[in-house]
């Protein structure tokens, strides 16, 4: 008969495993409702045990924040080939299986937990935004954004934001057709700016120049066209 013997795990390997626990149990519910007796318990560990690897729950949040936030930073990752508006939803679909599964700590990321008025937390955020912001740029083929456009991309980006906020309470509307109506909204701004300014007119040519008729930047022509008339 054999008793079975539990390993033991090395420092960075149970921070690891710790940040992991907590970033799921933050993922179900807002961080300021998680205790660190609960993150102990989930972790298969002692309370005094997690103190030893991290001086309080501040300092657990933020390590699984930066784990959550280059998660979804990744999201924005996309290989650039095919056109733009096929690229920009199957982002957006990404992006909301991110919100999805970790809905609570996204709120929470986006509103504040208890690590709000922290630094760290919002250069973590913000580096969220930044690389969404650059993955944009890259798709678009711009390296030195004119002010119009980094307006343009950083709105996007906000309402994205405050779009999946939205969506968490209630989910109310279906979210595939929030992710096509969120490439309807790039366009939809871009359109707006060029409206007035011939640089970003141009790019908004060079943008459907090779969009399919059935792609989404088309189908908002054709809805509002439809409109329209």
């Amino acid at each position: 008969m054999t008793t079975g013997v539990r390993r033991r795990m090395g420092v960075e390997e149970r921070r690891q495993q710790l940040i992991g626990v907590a970033l799921e149990l933050f993922s179900q519910r807002s961080p300021d409702d998680v205790s660190i007796d609960e993150i102990a318990s989930a972790a298969g560990i002692s309370r005094p045990l997690v103190y030893h690897y991290f001086p309080g729950k501040l300092s657990l949040y933020e390590a699984a924040l930066k784990r959550a936030s280059d998660e979804l930073a990744g999201r924005f990752v996309e290989p650039r080939e095919g056109p733009l508006g096929a690229r920009l939803l199957r982002v957006m679909r990404r992006f909301f299986d991110f919100v999805d599964e970790h809905g609570p700590g996204f709120s929470a990321l986006m509103r504040g937990g208890p690590a709000v008025g922290s630094t760290r937390t919002n250069a973590l955020i913000d580096s969220v935004r930044q690389a969404a912001y650059v993955q944009i740029l890259s798709h678009l083929n711009v390296e030195n954004p004119p002010a119009r456009l980094e307006l343009v991309v950083r709105s996007w980006i906000s309402l994205a934001e405050s779009t999946a906020l939205i969506w968490l309470d209630g989910r109310r509307i279906p979210r595939a057709e929030l992710e096509v109506q969120l490439v309807h909204d790039f366009a939809a701004l871009a359109a707006v700016s060029a409206a007035s300014d011939e640089e970003m007119g141009a790019l908004l040519r060079r943008m459907l120049k090779d969009e399919p008729a059935d792609g989404p930047f088309n189908e908002l022509i054709g809805r509002l066209i439809s409109l329209a008339s």
